[in-house]
């Protein structure tokens, strides 16, 4: 099996601080490195869309946060499908879209939820309220892709 550039960076990560691991072990190691960075991609996408909608057009933190998610969830799930998990092939594309966002939606309706506590309950600022909400679902996403895209 052919390394790409971040199995190939992990693996020499591992080596420098001898950490000796399963091949297993290593390719979840990598996996979790792509997901950060398409998850950081995406974030930053989300955010940007979301500060822009709320701060430029004074669109509602709620309702500027569904918009932002609609744009950033498209962006992840292509990146997902196609760098970070070996998916399902016993799966149709529709079926793994669908999985996908039925629980991209459970992810956003996790985050409207903190937003809303975060933001109207414990009165934290809404930028700072996102980036938490955002650390909390983040993991919620790599459990759920992990087990309904891969094989």
């Amino acid at each position: 099996m052919k390394k790409d550039n971040i199995s190939i960076f992990i693996n020499k990560l591992l080596k420098i601080l001898h950490i000796k691991v399963s091949e297993e072990k290593e390719k979840l190691f990598v996996q979790i490195f792509k997901f950060v960075i398409v998850g950081g991609i995406a974030t930053i996408i989300d955010w940007f869309v979301y500060y822009i909608l709320y701060n430029m057009f004074n669109l509602n933190p709620l309702i500027a946060n569904i918009f932002s998610f609609i744009v950033s969830v498209i962006y992840n799930y292509i990146a997902s499908v196609k760098w970070v998990f070996d998916v399902n092939t016993n799966k149709t594309k529709k079926r793994m879209f669908i999985e996908f966002m039925i629980f991209a939606v459970l992810g956003l309706i996790l985050t409207e939820i903190l937003l809303w506590l975060f933001i109207s309950v414990f009165n934290i600022d809404k930028m700072i309220s996102k980036i938490i909400a955002t650390a909390i679902v983040m993991v919620f996403n790599f459990i759920t892709r992990k087990i309904f895209l891969e094989k």
